[in-house]
């Protein structure tokens, strides 16, 4: 996938279907709008987190492959987490808590989207 839309798109879907597997119970709508309903801002930084997966994944010689489940989910939050403080001045806590801060189904949610992105490798 070459283009950063299309890879942006494949990084919400991801987290869509992760959300709907691990959230316990009934996930707030904000967590699961479609992408044509994504606000701008999220697009981009779901963008720029899919460019920065990929990169390391090509600079890796598909190695990060190897990688546990915690490892990508941890690349994906820390990546996800830079580009909340690159969007806003003070993001809110939870758009920057720290990885063993995370709820499970967000960790496991991350994790997913790094396989995602790896499986279009």
């Amino acid at each position: 996938m070459a283009d950063t839309e299309e890879g942006a798109q494949l990084f919400r879907e991801a987290w869509i279907a992760g959300v709907r597997r691990h959230f316990p119970g009934e996930p707030k709508a904000g967590y699961v709008t479609p992408w044509a309903e994504t606000p701008e801002w999220e697009r981009e930084a779901a963008g720029a987190v899919y460019a920065q997966v990929r990169q390391f994944l090509e600079l890796s010689d598909g190695h990060a492959a190897r990688l546990t489940r915690e490892q990508k989910s941890r690349f994906v939050a820390t990546a996800w987490t830079a580009q909340m403080y690159r969007r806003f001045e003070n993001p809110k806590p939870g758009y920057v808590a720290d990885w063993p801060e995370l709820p499970a189904w967000q960790r496991e949610t991350d994790a997913d989207i790094f396989e995602a992105i790896e499986g279009t490798r």
